[in-house]
């Protein structure tokens, strides 16, 4: 069996293929293919009448949606996208904000605050609104398609579901007896616990019934 070895330009074009696979996956082909990709919100930002036209990819999370005679307003908070064009979530990476106009009807209760959104618009221009006790050049774009994101990115911390963290003393045994919960290892009934940063960090479990500690045990601890 013979084997052909791929060049690194045959690989570096595989992986471009690849990459705008999972792009249109989010963005439909006959936007994709006029997209201008060499803009970025930096740029737009700085200068956005001089982009009038364009078609940009952009994304953030939504800070309001409003509906006025000309369609529904989204205040956006642009965050930085991922391969995925998903936005990311590190607020401190944001390069500003940008208004978002979708002219269709989009009942704004669908996008509450704090919805992340990727947008593929046309460049309008600005538009100056106040913001706290300043005034605002907001970059403007026409919603050609909106991709709204359910949920956080999956990640270690959120892959377990929804948790609450608690603190106990550092260096407390944990093992123990309680008297209303019975012998408990690592916690009470339907707690589990561990070591995180010189405290125990708790997160609720089902529960769990465990077996009082021989007499062996006891004395160890």
């Amino acid at each position: 069996m013979r084997f052909r070895v791929t060049t690194g330009s045959t690989f570096a074009t595989l992986l471009l293929l690849l990459s705008g696979c999972a792009t249109t996956g989010v963005i439909p082909p006959s936007l994709y293919q006029q997209l201008d990709r060499s803009l970025t919100f930096a740029q737009l930002k700085d200068s956005p009448d001089s982009y009038r036209g364009r078609l940009i990819v952009a994304g953030g999370e939504v800070l309001d949606a409003k509906l006025l005679k000309q369609g529904t307003r989204l205040v956006v908070l642009q965050l930085p996208l991922l391969d995925s064009q998903e936005p990311g979530l590190d607020r401190t990476a944001s390069q500003g904000r940008f208004l978002a106009i979708q002219k269709e009807f989009l009942d704004p209760a669908t996008l509450p605050e704090g919805t992340r959104v990727t947008i593929v618009g046309e460049v309008t221009g600005a538009t100056t609104l106040p913001l706290d006790e300043t005034d605002y050049a907001y970059p403007t774009l026409e919603i050609k398609h909106l991709k709204v994101w359910s949920g956080l990115i999956a990640s270690q911390d959120s892959a377990t579901g929804p948790s609450r963290t608690y603190w106990g003393p550092s260096g407390s045994s944990y093992w123990g007896w309680g008297p209303l919960y019975g012998y408990y290892p690592y916690g009470y009934w339907g707690i589990h616990a561990w070591r995180y940063g010189g405290g125990m960090s708790w997160q609720e479990r089902p529960r769990v019934k465990t077996r009082p500690p021989t007499r062996q045990q006891r004395k160890r601890h």
